[in-house]
């Protein structure tokens, strides 16, 4: 998208590629795929297309418009994508518009989740710039008769090295057409050293939309001849529909009752009148008992948790507690959260000419695509999913019911057709980050270094579970993960969470880490580098020391001052906090949190930044209030009254800092941050007051109860 466009529509698009016309090139070329928007397939699943067509076109006019199945979700892909891309091709970052999201006219893609649009994407993306970009400097020796060593690539055009007025545009070269050429070889990516627009702070081309109001969401928008629809919900998971009477909703006047098998739908032109009408009809569901609640879980996963896998040994567990002079044993809890992102899941569903197309708020368009195919039993060719803006995320959508929704009553009433669901019904068919228990049994030596760790986790799996600290005797055990939910453990549906299994993994290891070093007598710092050999991971920390001007003492110092360090998607990150704990209300109140990350190139310093200041904002509401209520399949959250995310007038002082490693390439941004939120505050509350925290949230209740104990 250009900075003051929301994107290009379809026959923009179609004007600016040539209507499918090509650029010709001599037969010894490699031939092109025969279609750039097919991916390549592998055995169970799509990937990736080879074609860098795919990726990126270049208009007669000279702009390129760069082509990702990635979504906006708030994180600015929409700004860093174009950055990788004007970088490799060597075209103006304001000459790249990016359209995103749409199953017609972008690549095959997963889904934007789990950080993987720089990471894992990324090269994919600068692979095909730079493949273009060699094409390019081809056609230009072709064209000015010079060999191609003699010329380079600067700001969309081919120039002479010796002389740049001898120089042909890359618009020149394409006339708005796609290219027909293929390299033999990849070429290689560029330096970063050589860096111009990766690596600088890059104004968000979604900021001045969303500032003005202006940007759209799959809520927001309006086909003409629209129903807005109201479906019957059942009072729990697991209840089964016996009665339905529809005849007082039936009667009200331009209101459309639809009824397949149990599910039932009422429409009118008007939400608060569907909304009415669907409260007219009687209903009877035989409810399901209800055996454990949010009180009970804990005891029901240790009780019926799935079987146990061991995720790695080293050393021998015996030995280790022999030679240990402390034993140090705990367990700790988190109660399930929901996603709560402040757009419910919306969709537009049009059915026309025997095509269906979905606008919908996911993060993974392809995925609902297919979900849509199979509900509805069309070809895929007949189904076009569209995502336009999408108002928060982090994991709740990777699934697209909503818009499975809309479309199924698209197709039977003939009309177009928009689901938005109430915040009522996002909390009941949210797919939570699960319940979970992690037990630990450790000790330490009589010199005071760790002598074993024994790791048992339930129902949060295995990522990052293993211990990254020198521990010569230790063993680490999962039981169940966030992957669904196949034991039945769970009374509803559970799912990724910003960072799945890795807040909980991080909130249990660095408790009893602190736990040990207080044990020990020792700065709770200085014992995680005397424990460290991963230079990366100490020289993160170290600086998250410096800049928040640690000073070593043995906790508890009554200062209310914690630290927290992790490893997630191949970045590494430290946080250190200063809290503030009244004893009275048991209320913690966070005053300073410093991060530091080392995840290789940063290509948008200030979105980064941004994503750290968002990730540790929303790690607040996991650490101090969130926490889904239920009892059996009943979610008794319906709205924010109860549910409590963090307020503006919660936030810390936030300080970042990115470590200087561009000889690594980008790793994980947007979810780091998060997973040492719960560790280091429950670390300084323990510094503050000497109560140890061990169940997330930690609300004022818990934290008067844990102050009553010490």
């Amino acid at each position: 998208m250009r900075p003051d466009d929301a994107g290009l529509d379809r026959r923009e698009f179609l004007k600016r590629t040539g209507s499918g016309l090509f650029v010709f090139v001599s037969a010894a070329a490699m031939p092109a795929l025969a279609g750039a928007q097919e991916p390549a397939r592998l055995p169970g699943r799509p990937s990736y297309p080879k074609d860098f067509n795919a990726y990126l076109h270049i208009g007669e006019d000279g702009r390129v418009t760069c082509f990702v199945g990635k979504v906006e979700l708030g994180q600015g892909a929409m700004t860093s994508l174009p950055q990788l891309l004007a970088e490799e091709l060597d075209v103006a970052l304001e000459t790249v518009d990016i359209v995103m999201g749409d199953t017609d006219l972008c690549p095959w893609d997963m889904g934007t989740f789990g950080s993987l649009t720089i990471r894992q994407f990324g090269p994919v993306l600068r692979a095909a710039a730079a493949e273009a970009r060699g094409v390019l400097l081809e056609l230009a020796a072709e064209r000015l008769n010079m060999p191609a060593a003699e010329l380079r690539t600067k700001d969309g055009a081919v120039v002479r090295a010796a002389d740049a007025k001898v120089r042909v545009t890359y618009a020149q070269l394409t006339q708005g057409k796609r290219i027909e050429r293929h390299l033999t070889q990849p070429p290689p990516l560029k330096e970063p050293s050589t860096y111009t627009v990766v690596g600088q702070t890059v104004r968000r081309r979604d900021a001045p939309l969303k500032v003005s109001g202006r940007a759209q969401y799959a809520g927001d928008m309006r086909l003409p001849g629209t129903l807005q629809a109201c479906i019957l919900r059942p009072p729990a998971h697991g209840s089964r529909l016996t009665g339905v009477d529809t005849s007082a909703a039936e009667a009200v006047d331009g209101v459309r009752v639809v009824r397949d098998g149990d599910f039932v739908a009422v429409l009118h032109e008007h939400r608060d009148i569907a909304d009415q009408a669907l409260g007219l009809v009687k209903t009877t569901f035989e409810k399901p008992a209800a055996p454990f609640d949010d009180t009970t879980v804990f005891d029901h996963i240790l009780k019926n948790g799935p079987e146990p896998r061991v995720i790695h040994t080293a050393g021998d567990l015996g030995e280790g507690e022999k030679s240990a002079a402390t034993l140090v044993e705990a367990t700790y809890l988190n109660s399930y959260v929901a996603h709560a992102p402040i757009e419910t899941h919306s969709a537009v569903a049009k059915m026309e000419d025997g095509r269906l197309t979905v606008w919908a708020s996911t993060q993974a368009p392809f995925g609902v695509k297919g979900q849509i195919v199979q509900a509805l039993g069309l070809q895929p060719d007949a189904v076009h999913v569209i995502t336009p803006f999408v108002g928060g995320g982090f994991g709740g959508k990777t699934g697209g019911p909503q818009a499975v929704e809309a479309a199924r009553l698209a197709k039977l009433v003939g009309r177009p057709v928009q689901v938005v669901w109430s915040r009522a019904e996002e909390f009941f068919y949210d797919t939570f980050r699960p319940a979970a228990v992690v037990k630990i049994r450790s000790g330490l030596t009589a010199l005071g270094r760790i002598a074993f760790w024994d790791y048992d986790v339930y129902c949060a799996g295995d990522r990052e579970s293993r211990q990254f600290y020198d521990v010569p005797h230790q063993r680490t055990v999962s039981r169940g993960g966030w992957m669904g939910d196949s034991s039945g453990v769970h009374p509803f549906a559970v799912g990724p969470w910003r960072a799945p299994s890795v807040n909980t993994n991080t909130f249990a290891r660095e408790s009893h880490v602190d736990a040990l070093a207080a044990k020990a007598g020792a700065d709770p710092l200085r014992f995680r580098l005397e424990h460290l050999s991963d230079k990366r991971l100490a020289r993160v920390l170290t600086a998250a020391a410096e800049k928040f001007g640690w000073a070593p003492k043995a906790a508890p110092s009554g200062r209310g001052v914690g630290v927290a360090c992790a490893l997630y998607l191949g970045t590494f990150v430290a946080a250190l906090a200063e809290v503030a704990v009244d004893k009275v209300s048991g209320r913690v109140r966070v005053k300073r949190v410093v991060c530091a990350q080392d995840m290789g190139v940063v290509v948008n310093p200030e979105g980064a930044r941004q994503q750290t200041e968002g990730a540790i904002t929303m790690g607040l509401g996991y650490t101090l209030t969130e926490e889904v209520r239920f009892k059996g399949g009943e979610v008794l959250e319906r709205n924010f009254d109860t549910y409590e995310v963090p307020r503006f007038s919660w936030l810390p002082k936030i300080e970042t800092l990115f470590i200087d490693t561009r000889d690594q390439p980008s790793q994980g941004c947007g979810e780091p941050p998060i997973v040492c939120v719960g560790a280091v505050i429950a670390n300084a509350i323990f510094d503050a007051t000497g109560a140890r925290l061990r169940q997330l949230p930690m609300t004022p209740a818990r934290v008067k109860a844990a102050l009553a104990d010490v």
